[in-house]
């Protein structure tokens, strides 16, 4: 089913939407939540809280794109339950620790709170579009779905050390540009 079906199964508030949204974008809420949660309950608990907010938020919320609006929810539920247990240490560093390498592009303020502004939404989106295709789809494996080094370096066929020299790059380049979009770092 298409999501502007699903959406307005939502609308109609019939719950055939939560079936739907689950059969179509459940392993993608998964896949997040296990990234940041690394335990299958946590995660399948995760997706179950995101398709309740979705119930919750549509609507009046009309998202664009119905994987975007519910990958966002469970990226922002998970990143709350870490808070909550005190930061889980994973394979390659904790989440903290991920979410702590962009500090030397956005210092002086929180990571979470400066990545939630618009501003810093459209910068960063701007900085993508200008990367190729791999750097790009290994800045948002590394600091949207929270992959491991070792786990990106397995899904795009490099090593980890190649990984991590291109994400010590990317995050200088990054640096390099929000200051040139006129960002005090």
């Amino acid at each position: 089913m298409d999501d502007n079906r699903i959406i307005k199964l939502y609308f109609m508030r019939d719950e055939n939407a939560l079936k739907e949204t689950e059969n179509k974008y459940g392993a993608y809420c998964r896949y997040i939540a296990d990234n940041i949660l690394c335990s299958y309950e946590d995660s399948r608990e995760c997706t179950n809280d995101a398709l309740i907010e979705v119930w919750n938020r549509i609507p009046p919320d009309k998202p664009h794109s119905l994987k975007s609006y519910i990958g966002c929810i469970t990226r922002h539920i998970a990143l709350n339950r870490i808070k909550a247990m005190k930061a889980i240490k994973r394979g390659g560093g904790s989440i903290t620790e991920t979410l702590d390498e962009l500090k030397e592009c956005v210092s002086d303020c929180s990571v979470e709170h400066e990545l939630d502004t618009k501003e810093m939404k459209k910068c960063i989106d701007g900085f993508l579009k200008g990367l190729d295709v791999k750097s790009r789809k290994i800045f948002v494996k590394r600091y949207w779905y929270l992959c491991s080094s070792a786990q990106i370096s397995r899904e795009m066929g490099m090593t980890e050390n190649a990984v991590n020299v291109m994400l010590h790059r990317l995050r200088s380049r990054l640096k390099t540009y929000l200051e040139g979009e006129g960002f005090e770092l």
